[in-house]
This record gives C-alpha cells, sequence and structure tokens, in this order.
C-alpha cells in the first residue's frame, strides 16, 4: 500500500511540473496541482504556436509574436547534433533481450548494465572530470531519483528530528520540494547554506556549476557534522572548464544535461563508501524495482559515440566530435544573449572568470545551460516583466533569490533561441 502511494505521488508530481512550464511562472509551489482553466489555455496557447522541430526560422518574413517558453531546461538544443549522427546511436533490442529484473547480482547496484557502467568510466576518464576508480556505480531514473535515494542513504533513521538540508542561494529551484515532497521525517529543507548556523548534523547539497546562475561552488557551511552532496550535471566541458577530476564522497551526473538526452531518464552516482551506495540502490528498488535496461543500453551507446567522436575523429564526417561542436553552440548562443542584453540596456548579465580547460585546451569563461539574468532599474518583478512580453521564465524567488532575477534555459533548438534574442533586443526602456 506504501508503495502504491508513492508511485502515484511521483505520478502527480511530474504532472504537476508538466503543467507548471506552461503556465505564468508566479503560481506558488502549492498550486502546482492546481489545473486552472487558466493554466490549461497557456498550454493549449503555448503549443499552438511553438515553431516544430527543425524548422527554418527565415521561412517568414513576419516576426513570431508567440509565447517564448525558457522556463524549463528541456536540452532540445542537441537534436541536430544527434540528427547528423544517423544511424551511429541506433540500437536494436530483441524481444528477449533485457526480461530479467538482473544485471551483475555480483554488484552493489545489481541492475546496472555492465555496458552502460563501462561507458560511464570511459567518458570520465576521456573528459577528466571525475575521478572513478575506487568509486561504486549507482544508476537511477535520472539524477532525480539518485537525489532521493541519497537523501535516504544518508539521513539518520533513527534521529529524533529529521536532518537539515541546505544549499546556497540561489539554488536549484527542485531542491526544497523534492526533500520536503513525501514528508518521510528522515529529512527536511532548512533553506540557504549561507545562513544555517545550527550546531547539528545536517546535509549540504553542492551544484557545480551551479544551477541557475552558472557559477563554480564549493561548500560553504564547513561544519564537522555535515555530509556533501555534490550535484556535477553541468561539470562538462561545453559549459565550463574542466579545471581537475572531481574527487567527492557523493557525486551525481546525467545524460539530461551532457548528452542532451533528458527523455531517456537515466542518471548516475559515484559512491565512495559501499553502505550509502547500498542504501541508494535500496531506495531505488523499493521505488522503481531498478532501472529500465531499454534506457540504459541506449545511453550506453550515447556515451559510447560521445567517446568514439573524439578518440576516432576520421570515423566521424558528419560533424564535429560532440564536445567541440557543443561548445561551439554555446559559445555562440552566450555571444548572441550578451549582444542583445547590450542592446536593451534593461538586463545585465553575470562575468564570469576565464579558465583553462584540461580537457580541450582552451581558455574560456563558463557559457552555463541557463542565464541568470537580472532586471535593472525599476524593474522589481523581472519574471512578471518578461512574461508581458511573452516569454516565460522562472523567477528568482523560486530559487531563493531576488524577484529582480530570473533563469532563462539556453538549451531550447535554435528557432526558439533565435526568436527570444529578437524579442529580447526590441524590448527598450520606453
Amino acid at each position: 500500500m506504501i508503495l502504491g502511494h508513492f508511485l502515484v505521488i511521483s505520478l502527480a508530481l511530474n504532472a504537476g511540473f508538466l503543467y507548471r512550464d506552461y503556465c505564468k511562472g508566479k503560481h506558488h509551489y502549492q498550486e502546482f496541482f492546481s489545473f486552472k482553466n487558466e493554466c490549461k489555455n497557456a498550454s493549449l496557447t503555448l503549443l499552438e504556436t511553438s515553431p516544430p522541430p527543425f524548422s527554418s526560422s527565415s521561412s517568414s518574413s513576419k516576426a513570431f509574436d508567440g509565447i517564448i517558453n525558457l522556463d524549463h531546461g528541456d536540452p532540445t538544443m542537441y537534436e541536430r547534433y544527434w540528427q547528423q549522427m544517423g544511424d551511429k546511436t541506433t540500437v536494436v533490442i530483441n524481444g528477449w533481450q533485457f526480461i530479467s529484473y538482473f544485471s551483475d547480482v555480483r554488484k552493489v547496484c545489481w541492475f546496472l548494465e555492465p555496458e552502460f557502467a563501462n561507458s560511464i568510466i570511459r567518458l570520465h576518464k576521456l573528459v577528466g572530470n571525475a575521478i572513478t576508480e575506487d568509486r561504486y556505480i549507482v544508476v537511477g531514473t535520472g539524477s532525480t531519483q539518485l537525489f532521493q535515494a541519497v537523501l535516504y542513504a544518508v539521513s539518520p533513521p533513527n534521529a529524533s528530528e529529521p536532518i537539515s538540508v541546505v544549499s546556497a542561494a540561489p539554488f536549484y529551484s527542485s531542491y526544497p520540494l523534492i526533500t520536503d515532497f513525501l514528508k518521510s521525517g528522515l529529512h527536511k529543507w532548512a533553506g540557504d547554506a549561507y545562513t544555517f548556523n545550527k550546531d547539528e548534523p545536517y546535509i549540504e547539497l553542492v551544484t557545480s556549476p551551479n544551477n541557475p546562475d552558472g557559477f563554480p561552488r564549493q561548500a560553504v557551511v564547513n561544519q564537522n557534522q555535515g555530509i556533501l552532496i555534490h550535484d556535477f550535471a553541468y561539470y562538462w566541458p561545453q559549459y565550463i572548464p574542466i579545471s581537475s577530476p572531481a574527487d567527492h564522497d557523493i557525486m551525481l551526473f546525467t545524460v539530461s544535461k551532457s548528452t542532451g538526452h533528458a527523455g531517456t531518464r537515466i542518471g548516475w552516482a559515484l559512491v565512495k563508501d559501499k553502505e550509502i551506495a547500498k542504501k541508494m540502490t535500496e531506495f531505488i528498488v523499493l521505488s522503481t524495482i531498478g532501472v529500465s535496461k531499454d534506457s540504459q543500453i541506449r545511453a550506453a551507446k550515447i556515451l559510447q559515440v560521445v567517446s568514439d567522436s573524439h578518440q576516432y575523429k576520421g570515423n566521424f564526417k558528419e560533424s564535429k566530435a560532440f564536445f567541440e561542436d557543443s561548445y561551439d553552440h554555446m559559445a555562440r548562443r552566450w555571444k548572441q544573449l550578451r549582444d542583445a542584453v547590450n542592446v536593451s540596456k534593461l538586463f545585465s548579465l553575470p562575468d564570469f572568470t576565464s579558465g583553462s580547460c584540461t580537457f580541450s585546451g582552451r581558455t574560456f569563461g563558463s557559457q552555463p545551460a541557463f542565464a541568470w539574468l537580472k532586471c535593472e532599474g525599476e524593474i522589481d518583478d523581472c519574471e512578471s516583466f518578461l512574461h508581458g512580453h511573452k516569454i516565460l521564465t522562472r523567477g528568482g524567488k523560486h530559487f531563493g533569490g531576488s524577484e529582480k532575477y530570473v533563469r532563462i534555459s539556453m538549451l531550447p533548438r535554435d528557432e526558439t533561441f533565435d526568436q527570444f534574442i529578437e524579442r529580447l533586443s526590441s524590448i527598450s526602456s520606453s
């Protein structure tokens, strides 16, 4: 019965997020599940006015005047690259394959496919962004499930009070929701790590580079009783210079932002402690009885092709190596955005210090997957202001920050991003 309730609630949360993505961004969290008529109308308007995939933005001389939704981080920017790859990532799964629950019963995470594990290790060694030696790999249905699993694994089971969970503001907007959603009594959201000063055990979430502002992060609280969880979803060379391999007790990654395959719903954790890895595996078994093998095999093939595109460039006539192409795409988009901000003079963007990337050899400043845009002057509610111009964003208050800021996805399709740049450039102080 408890498991059934958990699954139903999980489905409801996902539905709530999808509805929120198409609604006015200033709804409060508790309104996610209130499917009002205006919410439905907004989603219909969005679907009717959004351009189809791969459509040409130059096909019409008339400026696009529909809703531009940049609230969520749907990484459709990557579609073109993978389309160019043709059948290089095609996977054929016969009907008799992957019927069993089990992959390798000798492993702590016994539903982890060996092919996927090997592709993870190979990619990390190629990029140099994480230590994989002496680590246990735990696979999850996206990094969201892994986050839930690690909270379950590290929270004291018999404590008199739930352990506090904190993250430095501005923090990822889903952290408070996920932490408190099940009201398990094991853990509770305690807000901004900068203001946490209790002399008690705590869990600190360190997202680096950070979502939403793109800056590299380190732990803030630095007390002896702390447990650190490092979220490295964006620690890839198209977004930030790789300075050294990350070497922490618990590190989370996902294919959603590394390769753009959000719909595959696969993430992985690199965990030092065997007991923590066991408890994470236990959580995933109790919630979903493992992770889709079909998705793991597809993700393994994708990661293999990413590595091959760099190590065997001669075999890839269709396009550049993956991280080279992705870096160029992000660099171009950030230049477009900074130019548009300079034209409008109503907004500002963070400035990032340049660093040397050990993977590419380039020296560059961060070009994050999200832009942390600030409305200057007398505009106090940036989300509402942009909403008035039919640009949907996520306001700073959802990240524990000021309403003068919004988070903007830098990863939509080219057509959508170009329409956004054109509209932002047209907004003036008048």
